[in-house]
This record gives C-alpha cells, structure tokens and sequence, in this order.
C-alpha cells in the first residue's frame, strides 16, 4: 500500500511539473478575479462560494448564461478582467493539452512510446513488403492485435493506417526496447531477423526479457516462433528454449499459421517425412461410384483410420470437399493414413 501511495505521489508531481505554468496563472486569474469581485460587489450572489466558480467559468469561456451578473461599473470592470484573464488561462491549458496529444502521438508514430498492451502478436523485425504482407494475414483473426518491433533504420511507422499495429523501434536486442513493447505479456512472439545470426540474437534477448525460455512464470504461455532460412541451425534455438518453434523463412504463410495454430508446422513436418512416425499423405483413384464422398469418409475412417483431405475430379482440385459432393469413377482421393491403401480397397 505504502509503494502504491509513493508511486501515486510521484507521478502526480510529474503531472504537476508539466502542467504548472498554466495551472499558476489560471489559478491566479481566479482568486485575484474572485478577491476583486468580492471587493466591488460584497453583497452580491456572485461571490458566493457556490456561484462564482460556475460564473467564472461561464464569463471566461464567453458563453454567458446571464443567471450571475455584476451591477456596478467596479464589477463591471471586474468582469472585463474574468475575460480577458480566462481566455488568456483557458487558451495556455487547452494549447498545452493538443501539444501533449500530439506530443504522444508523435512518439507513438517514431516507435519510442511504452506501450500498454497485453495478449498481443509480437512480430520482430521489418522488411518492407514481406512484413506488411505477414501483418496483414496476421490481422485477418478479428481479435488480433500486433506489435511491429523494427530497427531504428525504420524510422516511422510504416503501417499507420493499421488500427490494430503499434509501432515500436530501436535495438531488438536491448530488454529496454522490448520492454516497451510488452513482450512479456504477448501472446505470441514472432522472430523475423535479416539473417540467421540477428535472428537468433534476438531470440536470445527474447526469451529473457519474456521469460519464454525452459522456465519462468509464462513459459508455457508465450508462444515463440523463429523464422529461420536454415532449417539445420533449429538446433542451435533449442538451446534458448526447448518450446522454440522454428519455420522456414521463405513460407510466410506457415509463419501466419503456426502463429494462429502453434505445433501446425510440425503437423506439416511429419506429413512431409516419407517414413515418418504417424502418418504420410498418398492417394487412390476411386475404382466405383460412391453414393456420396461421405461414404468415402466414412469407409476410409472405419475400415483403415484413414481422413481423405481433397479430390482431383475432372482436373478440378477440391481441399475439404462436402460430405455430399459426387464420388464417381475415375475421382482421385488424396488422403492421410499409416500406410499406403490398394486401389481395390475402398
């Protein structure tokens, strides 16, 4: 509690250093305005403590309701300076609030602001057309929100349209940097390095600063995927995390998908393996006709633990075919099984 108050203090002393030139002179022009006023109009209902504050604020901004008004030609006079005074106050807060708006801006704009985000998409690493195209697929889910993280050759935004990207830039490679990138609370962190070397330094700091390494409170939360364009150094990122997921650098789509469906890479690994340990993808030419592919489905399934994934019919490829689609003759049927099935199976 007493650390909370401390913290409380401190920044309220900030907001105060920051704003104090304007908050002196409006406080100024109000109790000198408030003093003189009681002065000229003592028996008046505007210096009453409930009314001269609303009145000030109404004479200052020139709005003027008239339910408070001084009678004599002091108060009159007194009133000219609630003006004048006001507009002068009013104008250096509002002038310091736009300045402090675009001030913030700004830097969010320049990459340098503290971001306050969490459950997010970290993408580390910026090449200029590939990077927007890995963005842009990335926010396809309606729910994600990303974090661009470049060096400091980027020096602005290079998305500002994209509502749900924030900017961040400076050395991937210094926790400050990535600190303000909130990767210790992301949801997923993505690698793309200019090489390998970079690539695998990045990883480094990352897995510190996130704690997404063998240990640590998020270790088995942040999902960590490295984009690699040799796939024999993967071994050297075990050594960083033993959850590290390495993907080939020139797929970007199984970037976006490992990073929406983490262990999909691997999936694809193991049916591209001939021999491996599960299962590998074959096909057959259907030799009858079939009432429907589902009959297909259902046989391949029952009989040989089997899942067709699409069909070649008239040279026409179809991936995840209807259940009630034709199955005739001559259709050729891309499946996955443990074992390659005879044409006269099914």
């Amino acid at each position: 509690m007493l650390l909370l108050l401390t913290r409380f203090a401190a920044g309220m002393r900030r907001v105060f250093a920051e704003w104090s030139v304007p908050l002196y002179i409006a406080a100024f022009v109000f109790l000198t305005s408030w003093l003189a006023m009681w002065v000229a109009e003592p028996h008046s209902e505007i210096v009453a403590p409930a009314n001269f504050p609303w009145y000030f604020i109404v004479t200052a901004t020139t709005v003027g309701y008239g339910d408070f008004f001084p009678e004599t030609v002091a108060g009159h006079v007194v009133g000219a300076y609630v003006i004048v005074g006001g507009i002068v106050a009013l104008t250096m807060l509002f002038t310091h609030l736009v300045d402090k708006i675009s001030t913030a801006r700004g830097r969010r704009m320049r990459g340098l602001a503290a971001l306050e985000i969490d459950d997010h998409i970290v993408l580390l690493g910026y090449s200029a057309g590939r990077t927007e195209r890995l963005v842009g697929e990335l926010t396809q889910e309606p729910t994600a929100r990303v974090v661009l993280c470049a060096w400091d050759t980027v020096a602005e935004h290079p998305m500002p349209d994209a509502d749900r990207v924030q900017f961040v830039r400076g050395d991937l490679t210094d926790e400050s940097v990535l600190v303000r990138a909130c990767v210790d609370r992301a949801a997923i962190i993505l690698i793309d390095g200019r090489d390998d070397n970079e690539t695998l330094a990045v990883a480094v700091a990352v897995a510190h600063a996130s704690r997404s390494g063998d240990a640590g409170p998020t270790a088995n939360r942040v999902h960590l995927i490295a984009a690699l364009r040799d796939m024999s150094r993967a071994s050297q990122f075990r050594y960083v995390s033993s959850r590290i997921q390495c993907v080939q650098w020139h797929v970007p789509n199984l970037l976006v998908e490992e990073a929406h469906d983490p262990g999909i890479t691997q999936v694809y690994a193991e049916l591209m393996t001939a021999g491996g340990t599960g299962a590998s993808t074959y096909s057959l030419r259907l030799s009858r006709d079939h009432t429907d592919f589902g009959a297909v489905q259902v046989e391949l399934g029952r009989r040989f633990a089997a899942v067709a994934v699409a069909v070649r019919r008239d040279g026409v490829m179809v991936v995840n075919p209807p259940w009630d689609g034709t199955a005739t003759a001559g259709t050729t049927v891309y499946y996955v099984a443990a074992s390659r099935l005879a044409p006269a199976a099914l």
